[in-house]
């Protein structure tokens, strides 16, 4: 079996195959355009759209589509977490983000990833030219978006990690679900704990991104040469207005993850690493 999840003998020479986005809402998803643009530059013959699933029916949709052939799903709101229940095998980023966004079909197996955490990893390193290896991090929520970047964050061995959210326990259930080794090494707090702390690298991985009401965080959070980081892509958000008022030398938002966590998906069903750069650059022009 090849790293895409395909054998040799499970694809269709000169035939193109069918992938797609599933979710609910999902007709304004970028993805197609991204992966359009992926198989033209690595010469796969894909063909990639949109899957529009009833919240009630996931598990038959994605049966309907793969019993007509398709090789593999993007999983995006609100089933990442029923396709974590759903596959028979999980990657150890998938099981640690208790979360999927990647279904890789194969004869006998459906396989569930998160490609999430290493595209926030690979847009910040790459792509932003931020390396977190012995830098301060604070992560900024405790829901799904911060459960699938935890375990990546940590991989890369930051000085210190802290994770902030309103609701400690559920902070607290997220570290704890994280393999062994790395269950002592986050730092979890309320917001207002905060105080006195600065970070280089601080992620907004919470809904606040979503509307127009910046997180109430404490002065001086930023050191210098400090990146501000917000997973919502495609606006300036309150929370990237905020960190650039209070202190922050630099900001992103989180187009260049989308095309990244993306490129991992295509790499793991195809067996090819398509280049991003010209890509992204591509998406924020448009």
């Amino acid at each position: 079996m090849d790293q895409a999840g395909l054998g040799p003998s499970d694809r269709s020479p000169g035939l193109s195959e069918r992938y797609a986005v599933i979710g609910n809402p999902v007709s304004h998803s970028r993805s197609p355009w991204i992966h359009a643009r992926f198989a033209e530059q690595t010469a796969q013959k894909i063909e990639y759209g949109t899957l529009l699933s009833p919240v009630a029916d996931f598990a038959a949709t994605v049966g309907g589509f793969r019993a007509a052939g398709g090789r593999g799903l993007n999983v995006t709101l609100p089933f990442k977490e029923e396709a974590f229940a759903l596959v028979d095998e999980l990657s150890p980023r998938a099981r640690a983000a208790g979360a999927v966004n990647t279904l890789i079909f194969s004869v006998g197996a459906m396989r569930g990833d998160n490609t999430d955490g290493c595209g926030l990893i690979r847009d910040v390193a790459a792509n932003q030219g931020f390396g977190i290896a012995g830098r301060r991090v604070l992560l900024l929520g405790a829901g799904g978006a911060a459960r699938g970047v935890l375990l990546p964050l940590l991989e890369e061995s930051p000085a210190v990690i802290t994770i902030a959210n309103r609701t400690l326990d559920k902070a607290n259930r997220m570290v704890g679900s994280l393999p062994p080794t790395w269950r002592g090494v986050p730092i979890v707090c309320g917001y207002s704990e905060l105080e006195g702390q600065s970070f280089d690298l601080v992620i907004n991985a919470t809904s606040a991104g979503l509307g127009d009401t910046p997180l109430v965080l404490p002065r001086n959070l930023y050191l210098p040469g400090s990146l501000a980081y917000d997973m919502v892509y495609g606006r300036e958000t309150a929370f990237l207005r905020a960190a650039l008022a209070g202190g922050a030398a630099r900001s992103s938002d989180g187009l260049g993850m989308l095309v990244e966590q993306a490129a991992e998906s295509f790499f793991l069903w195809r067996g090819v690493r398509p280049v991003t750069a010209t890509v992204l650059a591509a998406l924020r022009a448009a």
